[in-house]
């Protein structure tokens, strides 16, 4: 496939072909507003689209924004923040409120087209991020990594999954694999990157299931159970990512 990989550019109409993929809940996390609803206007080079030059069709899209972070990412002795993802994005966006002059580079979203994924272009955008950060003056790109097969193993600790490795050494998620192969090195875990709450009729709306049930509810695509009290009528999920470090 001969792509061509660029920011945005106000191409909001290819943007928008590749919306729809990710499990409604996920994009129920209220912290993602702050930078979806804006994202075009306030870093839009932050945002790149792979496009087919054949049929001039998107086929991937990467995110990423600036923040400021005073710490040495590379010799970090307690890691990242545990609210990985919502932490990112909000400190982008007071960054940008209180014009504060951004240091690091977190990705927010890889997604590749469905009907293309397992051709290595997940790895292609993550290539393209790295070099675009590297265009901007960045040296450090950080990404609070939605490890893709957690989700089959929804019982395992995070902080065992995180960890663990083939017999090659490489972890055993692909997602990780993809960016230790890419010269990423794996911090630490973030153990509340994402957060989505809502009552049970939402959540029930969000995925056909009844949560009618007090207690953990295993929801497709969901790293982790999701809380439900039926007395409160209240469901919670709380996502763990992994933050990986990658050295420009």
């Amino acid at each position: 496939m001969d792509l061509d990989i660029a920011p945005l550019d106000g191409r909001m109409g290819l943007w928008e072909q590749l919306s729809g993929y990710w499990p409604t809940f996920v994009t129920n996390d209220p912290t993602g507003a702050l930078y979806y609803r804006h994202f075009a206007e306030i870093w839009p080079e932050f945002t790149l689209l792979a496009v087919d030059r054949a049929t001039g069709e998107p086929v991937a899209k990467a995110h990423s924004v600036p923040l400021s972070f005073t710490g040495d990412i590379g010799d970090i002795g307690d890691g990242l923040p545990e609210n990985g993802w919502d932490w990112a994005i909000r400190s982008a966006a007071l960054d940008h409120m209180g014009s504060v002059k951004p240091t690091i580079v977190s990705a927010l979203e890889i997604m590749v087209r469905p009907d293309v994924r397992g051709s290595g272009l997940s790895g292609l955008m993550l290539g393209a991020m790295r070099e675009n950060a590297g265009r901007l003056g960045f040296k450090d790109l950080v990404a609070p990594v939605r490890p893709s097969g957690k989700h089959a193993q929804i019982d395992k600790s995070i902080d065992e999954y995180a960890y663990e490795t083939r017999a090659d050494g490489l972890p055993i998620d692909p997602w990780l694999r993809v960016h230790v192969r890419a010269g990423g090195t794996i911090l630490n875990v973030a153990h509340s990157s994402m957060v989505v709450a809502g009552s049970l009729k939402q959540w029930r709306e969000w995925t056909g299931l009844p949560f009618d049930r007090t207690g953990p509810v295993v929801v497709p695509e969901a790293l982790t159970a999701v809380h439900c009290d039926v007395e409160e009528d209240h469901a919670v999920y709380v996502e763990p990512n992994v933050w990986v470090h990658h050295r420009i």
